[in-house]
């Protein structure tokens, strides 16, 4: 059941790593499912599996209490974040978590983003937030990813790395490629000593 979306999350992850938003088994990509039942549950990768050698029966079904539906393995750790995501935003349907390097860099120098590029207001909401450190898959960490990305569609989270929304899952990983774009272009900026933002 779900096969083509569970091939759509598998899809994004394996696309996420070829290019370069995480490496190995870093980061978790999910998706919102509809379901004639009204239930509310999420397609997700597992935890701890490398992209390229996960198969489609290896993504994880669950609801948004975090009780597994559907696989046979244990889903990301980070799970819970998805879900609450989820709650809060109703026209969210995809959640991508990578480990990019630019974003990377200014979630270790804890530098948030100020709003410089066009195509960050008009597809991630505008200015980049950081959210405070907590252990992967702590309610603390939820509750800071959460309240830092707000209303817009990318957070970079301190000393770990980045996550992005979308409308769909598509939407979801341009948003994640978009960020890591506007991270390496204000970290060059900072190099040159000049940044002028947007008004």
């Amino acid at each position: 059941m779900w096969d083509s979306e569970k091939e759509m999350v598998l899809e994004t992850a394996r696309e996420m790593a070829q290019k370069g938003l995480t490496v190995g088994n870093m980061g978790n990509v999910s998706m919102r499912l509809e379901n004639a039942s009204g239930r509310e549950l999420l397609a997700i990768t597992p935890s701890g599996r490398y992209y390229d050698s996960l198969r489609l029966d290896d993504m994880v079904i669950v609801d948004f209490a975090g009780k597994c539906i559907e696989g046979k393995l244990k889903p990301s750790v980070e799970t819970m974040l998805h879900i609450e995501i989820y709650k809060k935003r109703k026209n969210v349907n995809a959640v991508v978590h990578s480990h990019p390097v630019f974003s990377s860099v200014l979630a270790v120098a804890g530098l948030e983003i100020p709003v410089i590029i066009d195509d960050q207001v008009v597809c991630l909401g505008g200015e980049i937030k950081i959210a405070e450190y907590a252990p992967s898959g702590s309610p603390e960490m939820v509750r800071n990813v959460v309240s830092a990305l707000g209303a817009r569609n990318a957070v970079i989270m301190a000393n770990h790395g980045a996550l992005s929304v979308g409308r769909d899952i598509r939407d979801a990983l341009t948003n994640c490629e978009i960020l890591e774009k506007t991270a390496r272009i204000y970290v060059h900026a900072l190099g040159l000593g000049k940044i002028n933002l947007l008004q």
